[in-house]
């Protein structure tokens, strides 16, 4: 049995489709058909269920994907390892980056990285805090960067605090209170807001600060980025809070500082269990020498 049998394997699982599995691994769809029907009179069971339209795993192909997916894993991990022993950092690197991100310069950081470590195939994933700390836990992401309330504390990962910042109210050029120096949040009470989908970290740190201030608020619009709530904004729909760093120099908008408004972290976060060498190289890259990561919490 060959590694590459092994690929095809997963590909075709993945693909579903012998056309696609084939372009995926760039060889032509009777070297792949053969390979894999070759496979299964060597182990004697069959892998796939086959019909004019349609490509199906069986109990036995199930059985050997989740085996041939572990093999590959740990031909590709032992390439990596024997690559950084003689000083080369090789492999694969998949970094979470949130929407909000602003304590680091994303672009300017993967370019010294891939300056410093070329073969390093870097893959780089958007969405939110929670669901990359779920994919750090499964193996599926090395590296994340996290925004969360400050009573928040991401639990099973290591992490290292980036940034500290306090929210400030978005508002219109025109907006009736765009003249003010602060505000509390019971200023706000009235107004409606737009803001990041509820039950999500983005969104957590301004529904516990009104929370705790006893003040009710009126999410109208939600959005995952940054730049359609700003967009909102300038209309004058609504109030957003954000933080200072993503609300660009504009004179259509004012940015107005919070009286015990939300407070926001940023954590870079990682497993501290097996880290490939791409990931304990990027991880000198972004954060100061001998940091000072948080412990892993339960």
């Amino acid at each position: 049995m060959e590694l590459q049998q092994m690929r095809y394997v997963v590909a075709l699982a993945e693909e579903r489709s012998f056309t696609r599995a084939a372009e995926r691994c760039f060889v032509v769809q009777s070297a792949l058909s053969h390979q894999i029907k070759a496979l299964e009179r060597e182990l004697g069971v069959t892998l796939f269920a086959r019909t004019n339209r349609r490509v199906e795993l069986t109990v036995a192909g199930e059985a050997f994907l989740a085996a041939a997916r572990g093999s590959l894993d740990a031909a590709d991990r032992a390439v990596v390892d024997a690559a950084a022993a003689v000083g080369e950092v090789r492999g694969t690197l998949t970094i979470g980056v949130i929407p909000t991100v602003t304590a680091i310069n994303i672009p300017a950081a993967l370019a010294a990285f891939h300056r410093a470590h070329p073969a390093v195939r870097i893959r780089l994933r958007g969405g939110g805090s929670h669901e990359f700390i779920a994919a750090i836990n499964d193996g599926a992401m090395d590296v994340a960067v996290l925004g969360l309330p400050d009573s928040m504390k991401p639990r099973g990962v290591s992490t290292h605090v980036l940034a500290r910042e306090r929210l400030v109210a978005v508002v219109s050029a025109s907006h009736r209170l765009a003249g003010r120096r602060r505000l509390r949040l019971d200023d706000l009470a009235d107004e409606t807001f737009v803001d990041f989908p509820a039950g999500t970290p983005g969104r957590a740190p301004s529904d516990l600060a009104f929370e705790a201030a006893g003040v009710r608020r009126e999410v109208a619009f939600e959005a995952m980025g940054t730049e359609l709530i700003l967009d909102l904004v300038r209309h004058g729909l609504v109030v957003a809070l954000l933080s200072p760093a993503v609300v660009p120099d504009d004179d259509a908008l004012r940015a107005i500082p919070l009286s015990a408004g939300p407070t926001r972290i940023e954590y870079l976060a990682w497993s501290d269990f097996n880290p490939s060498p791409a990931a304990e190289a990027f991880l000198r890259h972004v954060t100061p020498p001998n940091p000072a990561p948080q412990p892993r919490t339960r």
